[in-house]
């Protein structure tokens, strides 16, 4: 099974288990959605009803996790840890992946030095395993490791959650490369 296909069966799971929730009792769903080991887009829990009402509520602690994980970085839990609740293991190491994935986006060469800041990791070994083990065996990348060098060349990166207003910024893009392609 593609990871699209298997990702779209667990959204649709969380997606109907967020529904039948409301206030606090999300906070499972979500420890549970952000945790899962095949689910890395959010934005379709982030959509249901239930989930958009927590704005502004005792319980809004739990739709900044799930914006977190849709747009965020482990850098940018770190900088707001104190606003939100510890995250589980398997929570951390999914935004450390979903970290890499941003990282992805913008450049095709990822230096050591700079994996291991934004990742928090100590040594190279770490590095290249948590690249090897928890990315590329994932299926989230694929790329290849220089060691002598120190960086990670991407070959491949799967997508993350648009953030808001980036769509109207990636068609105009898209628009201006096509102009080049009917020339």
């Amino acid at each position: 099974m593609e990871i699209e296909e298997k990702q779209a069966e667990v959204i649709d799971h969380f997606v109907k288990q967020a529904s039948a929730q409301k206030g606090s009792a999300l906070g499972s769903v979500v420890v549970e959605a952000t945790s899962h080991p095949s689910l890395f887009a959010f934005s379709e829990i982030l959509a249901v009803p239930t989930v958009a009402e927590l704005e502004g509520t005792d319980n809004s602690v739990h739709l900044e996790v799930l914006r977190l994980f849709a747009h965020g970085t482990w850098s940018d839990y770190k900088r707001n840890s104190c606003k939100l609740p510890q995250l589980v293991p398997d929570q951390v190491l999914k935004l450390k992946q979903l970290t890499v994935l941003t990282l992805a986006e913008t450049k095709k060469v990822l230096s050591y030095d700079q994996l291991m800041l934004e990742l928090d990791v100590t040594n190279v070994r770490e590095l290249e395993d948590f690249l090897i083990n928890d990315c590329m065996y994932a299926g989230l990348v694929r790329g290849k490791l220089d060691q002598l060098r120190r960086y990670f060349e991407v070959q491949f990166a799967a997508g993350r959650d648009l953030r808001p207003g980036q769509l109207g910024s990636w068609l105009r893009q898209i628009t201006y490369l096509s102009q080049f392609k009917t020339r």
